[in-house]
């Protein structure tokens, strides 16, 4: 067994926002001449989520507007109040999705539908800097 990967780094808004992360994924896989195998996409933070979904604006929109009302920014929650803080949402909503997903590799592609991208998901209520790591085991 081998193990080999990447990392992707990049600025986020917070607020929901949602970055494609698939075309960086599939760079880092390039990379690695390996060509089977499963990829592991995982984000590193407890305000941050890796998923699949559609990526297309009403997806986007839709999952956002989900969210909120599942749970929402401004709801009474302990984590706030106890920390001082204005983010136990984006805590939650990062739970709920999970940090990563495993994809895999077959004849060099990743092995995603047509209209499947890997998304990663920074609910943080402030700007931050997030690292993705890619890891290839095959």
């Amino acid at each position: 067994m081998a193990v080999a990967g990447g990392v992707l780094r990049m600025e986020t808004p917070g607020e929901g926002h949602i970055v494609d992360l698939t075309e960086g994924v599939r760079r880092i896989v390039a990379t690695t001449g390996v060509d089977r195998g499963l990829v592991c996409v995982a984000a590193s933070g407890s305000t941050v989520a890796v998923t699949t979904m559609e990526y297309e604006t009403g997806g986007v929109h839709d999952l956002q507007a989900l969210l909120d009302r599942l749970i929402p920014p401004g709801a009474d929650y302990e984590h706030n109040r106890l920390n001082h803080d204005s983010n136990a949402h984006a805590h939650l909503r990062a739970a709920v999705i999970g940090p990563s997903v495993t994809v895999p590799l077959v004849d060099g592609s990743l092995a995603l539908g047509t209209w499947q991208q890997i998304v990663l998901i920074d609910f943080d209520d402030r700007p931050r800097t997030r690292v993705v790591t890619v890891q290839i085991v095959s």
